[in-house]
């Protein structure tokens, strides 16, 4: 096996770390190498795949759509300040 040289940082509750911690213990096992085992035989399920596919569709349609309200707020801030500039130069 080679030697484990990068680092992958995961957040975990406090009962999920005492939960691993309880593991790697009764298993006598480092947490990193139970980790890279539970990652490496983690298999999902058709379902899970496919949940997992809408919900990366889901979050791409939704960035897009907070990109075009931004476009639309950025385009309306621009128009607003072209009217502001036309009425101080209208005053002068």
């Amino acid at each position: 096996m080679a030697t484990a040289t990068a680092s992958i940082v995961v957040q975990v509750t406090a009962v999920q770390k005492r939960a691993i911690a309880s593991t790697v213990e009764r298993l006598s096992l480092p947490v990193s190498q139970f980790m890279r085992r539970a990652a490496h035989d983690f298999k999902p399920s058709k379902n899970d795949e496919q949940d997992i596919v809408a919900l990366v569709d889901r979050a791409n349609a939704s960035t897009q759509e907070a990109t075009d309200a931004l476009d639309d707020v950025i385009a309306f801030i621009a128009e607003s300040n072209n009217r502001i500039e036309a009425m101080e130069g209208a005053k002068e």
